[in-house]
């Protein structure tokens, strides 16, 4: 008889380069479970904290689960510009920053602490006539949606240097928000804020809720048949969810 799993939740550091959709489909043959879902997406270039659940009864909860706050750490580099906001769109120059310093940041990012108004990026998950944007996006066209509110509860500079080609500048932010609060286009307006314009070229979610990464299964792991018995040990069940859910 194949082994089928009981319900509950597996957290995994997802590594950069993989979908959160693969890391479902792996978590699903670890576990011999067919009803496998996360709480709440990670793009395809970062890294960090994903919420699998796995069963009817887990998968149900993910709503629930997706109401946490989150915590990310990001790097954004000023004065070029991408148009997806990301890595993965093409970059393109913006504006000079070499008078851009740690003061002028400083005072920009004030500025988006707290509850503010967040347009979602063309290249999102966000649905549109039940379709998500970035299915349009990809076809060239841009369905532009209403700002949404999310609270941004900390954003704090951890780090600020200049890139390799000398002509940008990489700010390190540690940011914790509200879910649907889109990282890439906080960095975009952060950067249009500061006039060189901006993009996001790395994230990791270190927490979600009452999970963090700390806690989480290596995601180089997942497809190692030598781990699999170990990385099943690690779920959480029904009884330990309900518990840490109660008392965060």
């Amino acid at each position: 008889m194949s082994f089928q799993a009981d319900p509950g939740v597996v957290l995994v550091d997802k590594l950069s380069g993989r979908t959160s959709f693969s890391v479902v489909r792996s978590v699903r043959k670890i576990f011999g479970v067919k009803k496998v879902g996360h709480a709440g997406t990670l793009d395809p270039f970062a890294s960090g904290l994903l919420v699998v659940c796995i069963g009817r009864p887990a998968t149900r909860l993910i709503e629930t689960l997706m109401e946490g706050k989150k915590t990310y750490q990001a790097t954004v580099v000023l004065g070029k510009i991408s148009t997806t906001q990301d890595p993965e769109g093409e970059i393109s120059e913006g504006g000079p920053v070499s008078d851009i310093g740690r003061d002028a940041i400083e005072v920009v990012l004030k500025g988006f602490r707290g509850t503010i108004m967040q347009t979602p990026p063309y290249f999102s998950a966000l649905k549109h006539k039940g379709k998500p944007l970035y299915h349009y996006a990809r076809k060239g066209i841009a369905i532009t949606k209403e700002p949404r509110e999310v609270t941004i509860y900390e954003l704090e500079m951890t780090g600020l240097g200049l890139a390799s080609d000398g002509g940008t500048s990489l700010v390190e932010l540690r940011i914790n928000c509200t879910k649907g609060t889109y990282i890439r286009s906080l960095a975009e307006d952060i950067g249009n804020a500061l006039g060189c314009g901006a993009y996001l070229s790395a994230l990791r979610r270190t927490r979600s809720g009452c999970f963090t990464v700390a806690e989480s299964i290596p995601g180089d792991i997942l497809d190692d048949p030598d781990r699999v018995q170990w990385v099943r040990q690690q779920r959480i069940d029904m009884e330990q969810l309900q518990n840490l859910l109660q008392s965060c």
